[in-house]
């Protein structure tokens, strides 16, 4: 049997805000985000989060601009903590402290 060879490039892109449908899923994905200990991880994951439950309504909810909060949130930003806190409590979701 002849295997053939996947490109990258031929594969559709994944968009984790699809998949974001209900409060455990975006609980489950914010646990695993932040046990990377990832700044960045963290902002992406909750941009995909607001685009899933609408970044125009989180945007309204925090006071921010919706063009500043996608910037805040693109894959690789480094937000500052009140604009994680404002989008976190915008989202209904708290950041949880446990011991190592």
């Amino acid at each position: 049997m002849k295997h053939k060879m996947v490109k990258a490039k031929d594969l559709p892109e994944f968009d984790a805000a699809e998949y974001m449908d209900s409060d455990e899923a975006i609980a489950e994905y914010l646990t695993l985000v932040l046990a990377e200990n990832d700044g960045a991880l963290l902002a992406t994951a909750l941009g995909d989060i607001a685009r899933a439950r609408g970044m125009s309504q989180i945007a309204e909810s925090t006071g921010l601009a919706r063009e500043a909060l996608y910037k805040a949130l693109r894959p690789g930003s480094q937000p500052r903590f009140d604009t994680v806190h404002k989008v976190c409590a915008a989202l209904g979701v708290r950041l949880v402290a446990e011991t190592a």
